[in-house]
């Protein structure tokens, strides 16, 4: 059984118990209360993830942390090359997306969410920009194929769901995005689909 290290509203954190529950394997859930400072206790910098982050997975002695860097093992370990292409141009589409989910995705709707959800001292203004540059290049490339690397759905799909879905948590409406919105279903309907806790915090702009 694999043990997640997880905290419920980190999106980061749900990217990695999404694709544990779409692939279908046993995970031992282990609450990392971030609010009372638990990723930074020595204990968990010393053994789990030594930049006091979660998420991290323990896979019978495996031990490994980031949330992009846990997909890519996970597809690779287990998805029997159904979530990660073999071909070197397949594998370049998604390595894309990955690299934007821990940019702009980063500086957009994640930020955006961290300000209102957690409290963060950010400047939401110029993170709701961005979040709205980059809903219209996810909307562009939606309109062109079903999912962001191709016409299946990928790591890169799983890796930019939870942010884009609790966009509104941030005040980032959806409203203007039909491609969006109609791929944040089709992730949905994926069997073993499991979503996050939503806040109540922006849900009027949705």
């Amino acid at each position: 059984m694999i043990k997640l290290y997880a905290f419920p509203l980190s999106g980061h954190s749900h990217r990695v118990e999404l694709m544990l529950s779409l692939l279908g394997l046993p995970t031992d859930y282990i609450l990392v209360d971030l609010k009372q400072g638990a990723h930074k206790a020595p204990d968990f910098i010393a053994t789990v993830n030594s930049f006091g982050q979660v998420p991290a997975i323990d896979d019978n002695g495996t031990v490994l942390a980031d949330s992009n860097a846990i997909l890519v093992y996970l597809a690779t370990q287990y998805g029997k090359g159904k979530w990660l292409p073999s071909d070197a141009l397949g594998q370049a589409r998604v390595q894309r997306w990955l690299s934007a989910a821990a940019g702009q995705l980063h500086a957009g709707p994640a930020t955006a969410r961290l300000a209102l959800v957690f409290g963060a001292e950010v400047d939401t203004v110029t993170a709701i920009a961005k979040s709205h540059a980059l809903l219209k290049l996810i909307e562009a490339q939606l309109g062109q194929s079903r999912f962001l690397a191709s016409e299946q759905p990928s790591i890169a799909d799983i890796a930019f769901y939870t942010y884009v879905s609790h966009a509104p948590e941030g005040n980032v409406s959806l409203a203007d995005y039909p491609h969006v919105r109609a791929w944040l279903a089709s992730i949905e309907a994926l069997p073993g689909f499991v979503g996050m806790p939503r806040t109540a915090v922006g849900l009027q702009s949705q």
